[in-house]
């Protein structure tokens, strides 16, 4: 564990390494495919590491994904594969993979190949011209439904207006960190993660490169529409106090609202005698309050619920297996040539 007192090395030049970390689930289809294009980015970089290796992190898959990561890493030194315990979702994978990562620079990048890893030429091209963060920004969308588009869309513009931090639009978690990156992200230990919200929020350098996202190679989307709710709950809750205070703001609305309405009701009293029945304006206002109180209700809840997560203070995952050589196959890592930043 890394501690805010403690100074991030920083290699940028020829001796620096590169981890690879691909969260997995249920994705045997794609691995063949998968590390045959990596290999070829690897092998074709315009500037090579000194060093490399392609973390694989199995989220609980019930398929044979597991099994065909041990036997690629039974036959090639470079690839590590971490095995969780059961799958505890795609950002706590990911927070397993970038834990677990020793490159100078790491791409952090999905197994089904929407994400293209040619684009790792170009974030090491970036990341020498001093940037901490390169974000991939999608351009296009190819294969995706105009639903999954427009909600996306409204997300990430939604998020951006809530919180106080700024978050790229239409930017995935696809992109490169450098070690003093992956080290703040190892000291924020918080449960319902929002990786692309933590990496914003961690500052230093960052740049953006767009690219037009591909279809899946095969398989199937692992984000349905609850999944996806639930994803953007965590996204705002996590960076945004905003929600708490629309439940204040319905409040003194509703609050307003029924002052105006008594006053109209005793003017008519007072002024006409006549004293309105108002069955159907009785059960719209219990409704009407009703609905508000399960809405701010819900808002707090939702708060409260990550509280009580974060203090029991369980582990973010656990693994079941580590297995593979890494950086550990490549060629020794020298001691950095650029001088210490201290986060």
């Amino acid at each position: 564990m890394f501690s805010p007192s403690q100074e991030v090395l920083v290699r940028r030049g020829a001796d620096a390494t590169l981890s690879v970390v691909i969260p997995l689930f249920n994705e045997a289809d794609n691995i063949d495919e998968l590390l045959r294009r990596i290999r070829n980015v690897i092998g074709g970089l315009t500037v090579a590491p000194a060093a490399y290796e392609i973390v694989l992190v199995d989220d609980g898959s019930r398929d044979a994904t597991l099994e065909k990561l041990l036997a690629a890493a039974h036959d090639d030194p470079h690839l590590r594969v971490i095995s969780l315990s059961r799958n505890f979702g795609h950002q706590i994978a990911a927070t397993a993979g970038l834990d677990a990562a020793r490159g100078d620079a790491v791409v952090l990048m999905d197994g089904d190949l929407q994400d293209p890893p040619e684009l790792i030429d170009e974030f090491l091209a970036k990341f020498r011209d001093g940037y901490d963060v390169v974000f991939a920004t999608r351009r296009r969308r190819h294969g995706e439904s105009r639903f999954k588009l427009i909600t996306a869309a409204l997300f990430y513009r939604i998020i951006r207006r809530l919180t106080n931090v700024s978050i790229p639009v239409d930017t995935g978690d696809f992109r490169l960190m450098s070690r003093r990156v992956t080290a703040a992200l190892r000291d924020s230990r918080e449960r319902h993660r929002f990786i692309r919200g933590l990496v914003s929020w961690v500052g230093f350098k960052q740049t953006g490169i767009e690219y037009d996202r591909a279809e899946r190679f095969s398989g199937s989307s692992k984000y349905p529409v609850s999944k996806m709710l639930k994803f953007a709950i965590d996204g705002i809750t996590a960076f945004s106090e905003i929600p708490l205070r629309l439940a204040t703001w319905f409040g003194f609305i509703v609050s307003a609202v029924a002052f105006f309405v008594a006053l109209y009701e005793v003017a008519l009293r007072v002024f006409t005698g006549y004293n309105l029945p108002g069955y159907t304006s009785t059960i719209f206002a219990i409704l009407f309050l009703g609905g508000v109180q399960l809405i701010t209700i819900g808002i707090l809840g939702e708060y409260v619920g990550r509280v009580y997560d974060e203090i029991k203070g369980r582990p973010l995952y656990l693994v079941a297996e580590n297995v593979g050589r890494g950086l550990d196959a490549g060629v020794s890592a020298s001691p950095p040539s650029t001088l210490p930043v201290t986060r």
